[in-house]
């Protein structure tokens, strides 16, 4: 009976022996961390979106409450450093309007009107709609086809590539409302339209109708070089009156700009500010001779 204990014993302590020499020991370099599978976030407070933010809808203003309006056409230079935050890295106001009328999320006007068999760079009337395709040309401009060296068939036109830094202009047009109702005398942003440099010429390449695009702007974020944990959207830009601009034209029976109607030759002339300037006083002496103190 001792023997049979004996040998189970033994067999039992090699069967042990076997299996420790089996499992390889555990060391720093046999262990493998778990890899990462979602990046690490970029500080506590950095967000791009602000998808909590609320449009705030604008008071409803009646026709028959309207005592006064002037319309006013404004360009926004983002040269201008206050202006600049519209061209900021990752944050361009281009770049939203760009994937919202290619995602037909917003629909594009053409600047042009081609029911009359004229071409004006200036209509801004909203009547004629383009596709997304016809606002990419517009925006991006189209190659002319070249032909093949062997063949010698002309390709098909193609797309340029798409330059954010050439968009440094925004034309606004806007009406200034007296409401008898609300006694308010404010402005109503009704269109805005990004310019590129064509020929020497600031040209708008389409109009966005602003009432469909609030929604969107409110939320995009603005960057804010003042407090990076700022919740300022786009149209907190455009509605708080952030920017700074110059008048180039107001309702006239012409319907000319302030270029056309002085008939000056050089864009820079500077009695161009000068009539810009008068025009802006014009409607701050109104908005001062309906109060009384």
């Amino acid at each position: 009976m001792k023997n049979i204990l004996s040998i189970s014993a033994l067999l039992l302590f090699g069967l042990t022996a076997s299996a420790q020499e089996a499992i390889p020991p555990v060391t720093k370099s046999t262990v493998k961390k778990a890899k990462i599978k979602t990046p690490p976030k970029d500080g506590f407070t950095a967000r791009k979106d602000v998808d909590s933010a609320v449009m705030v809808p604008f008071a409803d203003v009646r026709e028959e409450d309207v005592f006064y309006s002037k319309r006013i056409w404004r360009e926004i230079d983002l040269r201008d450093t206050i202006n600049s935050v519209l061209k900021a890295e990752g944050a361009r106001l281009i770049d939203v309007l760009l994937e919202a009328v290619t995602n037909e999320e917003l629909t594009a006007y053409s600047p042009k009107d081609t029911t009359s068999g004229k071409l004006l760079e200036d209509n801004d009337s909203f009547k004629i709609a383009m596709t997304a395709t016809e606002a990419l040309q517009s925006m991006r401009g189209v190659s002319e086809g070249t032909p093949d060296a062997t063949t010698g068939k002309i390709a098909e036109p193609t797309l340029k590539r798409f330059r954010p830094d050439e968009f440094l202009k925004y034309r606004i047009k806007e009406d200034w409302i007296l409401d008898t109702k609300r006694s308010v005398f404010e402005p109503r942003i009704v269109g805005i339209a990004p310019m590129k440099l064509v020929e020497g010429n600031w040209q708008p390449v389409f109009w966005i109708y602003y009432d469909d695009a609030r929604e969107l702007l409110t939320k995009k974020k603005l960057m804010n070089p003042g407090n990076d944990a700022s919740v300022l959207t786009f149209d907190d830009f455009f509605v708080r009156r952030l920017f700074s601009s110059y008048v180039v034209k107001e309702t006239n029976p012409g319907n000319k700009t302030i270029v056309d109607m002085l008939g000056l030759t050089d864009i820079k002339d500077p009695r161009k500010l000068y009539e810009s300037e008068k025009i802006k006083k014009s409607i701050a002496d109104f908005e001062q001779s309906l109060w009384e103190y």
